[in-house]
């Protein structure tokens, strides 16, 4: 694969219809052993909980299945949602991943599940709380929302590099006020328990890694292991909101998801290089980006593979949390309102779908769009080997480009 942008995978552990958690997880250690075969660059997995359709619960753990599985791929999360976890435990999860496979272990650091957000604001991290996961679709079926009567196109905007950039999603207050939402944080948090501000949490992450760490009244804290672990940090988001002033300001790599938010994506980034500042780990400015990506021989049989996103997409936005991701047939069988093609236009309109040489020339306008150094892909099919396959036709063609 070409080394000047590389590409790498964005796992979200995703359960298909008909199957289960266990061979989701076997799936996902088939997929990152084929992943480091096609070259790609790393191998991230999101946190998400309470969602049939999806199996990964705990980044640690499963990275620790996936580094184990493979020899020189990076591995890491996508993200470790804050909102969830202290600090320490953060360090000693990922200073014992470090300890068992030295430099490959990347540690991804997301917002969501934490403080409350403004209602118009989306939950920050490759795959947030309320949002749930990667999605992205062009199903097949007249009656199913694809991008010739998708409402989403119309209401846009292209930038000059031809990436289309949908409205801002402003259904989150609906989602973050849901039973279900309560339910979800009443679960991940002890009673009567707070979360620190964002930017403290990574403060003190920093810091326990760097084995600087004192408490308000000076003592010392040394986190073993963990402490002078060389993991690299990442800062995932939505938005040029908390998370990319907080990884411009110490100075860490920054991930901008088009994939969740893709109204949002120039913006966050523009902010994140504008207010960066230098700092040991990292000279200037890194961006990683992500986005939805099915890739077929030709468009026709993308499409018909993609045609359920918009079903998952529209289980998750209504709070009833991701589905086990459907089968072209089951996909075909929904009567979509107008209310559900506009819940999902968004995140339709902006998966990339197609041939290797479509979705190549759609990766290349967000690379040009966002000043990329790197792209991160996420590929949801029902069938194992179509996914494993996408990454495969993807890798060769976006090696070969001129």
């Amino acid at each position: 694969m070409s080394s000047d942008v590389p590409l790498s995978v964005l796992d979200l552990v995703p359960i298909s219809s008909g199957s289960t958690a266990a061979e989701a997880l076997r799936n996902t250690l088939d997929l990152a052993r084929r992943a480091e075969e096609f070259g790609y660059h790393r191998y991230w997995l999101a946190e998400h909980h309470l969602n049939r359709g999806v199996a990964g619960t705990s980044p640690a753990l499963i990275i620790s299945l996936v580094a184990g599985a493979t020899a020189r791929i990076r591995v890491g999360s996508g993200a470790v949602q804050l909102g969830h976890h202290t600090p320490l435990s953060v360090v000693e999860q990922f200073g014992l991943l470090d300890a068992v496979h030295p430099g490959r272990i990347d540690l991804g650091l997301g917002r969501s599940g934490g403080a409350p957000r403004t209602p118009a604001a989306p939950a920050e991290g490759a795959a947030g709380v309320a949002e749930g996961a990667g999605e992205s679709e062009e199903p097949g079926t007249e009656d199913a929302p694809g991008k010739e009567d998708g409402p989403g196109r119309t209401e846009g905007t292209f930038t000059d590099s031809g990436l289309y950039l949908p409205p801002k999603y402003t259904g989150f207050a609906r989602l973050l006020a849901s039973p279900r939402f309560r339910l979800h944080q009443a679960l991940l948090r002890q009673p009567g328990a707070t979360t620190p501000e964002y930017p403290d949490q990574i403060d003190d992450i920093l810091a326990l890694l760097a084995g600087n760490y004192r408490s308000a009244d000076g003592v010392e804290a040394h986190v073993v292991p963990g402490e002078g672990a060389a993991v690299e940090v990442w800062i995932l988001g939505s938005s040029g909101g908390t998370s990319a002033r907080t990884a411009a300001a110490r100075g860490l790599p920054f991930a901008a998801n088009y994939h969740v938010s893709p109204g949002t994506v120039v913006g966050a980034v523009e902010a994140y290089r504008k207010a960066f500042r230098p700092s040991p780990a990292l000279a200037g400015p890194r961006v990683l980006v992500s986005a939805d990506v099915v890739v077929a021989p030709d468009d026709a049989t993308a499409r018909r593979l993609a045609s359920g996103y918009g079903l998952w997409v529209r289980s998750i936005r209504t709070a009833e949390g991701a589905i086990p991701f459907p089968t072209p047939e089951e996909a075909a069988r929904h009567r979509w309102s107008d209310e559900d093609r506009a819940l999902v236009a968004d995140r339709v309109d902006t998966q990339f779908v197609g041939s290797p040489e479509t979705v190549v020339e759609r990766l290349e306008a967000l690379r040009a769009a966002t000043g990329a150094d790197e792209l991160l892909i996420t590929t949801i099919t029902h069938g194992h080997e179509d996914r494993v396959r996408s990454y495969e036709l993807l890798a060769d063609a976006w090696a070969k480009r001129s």
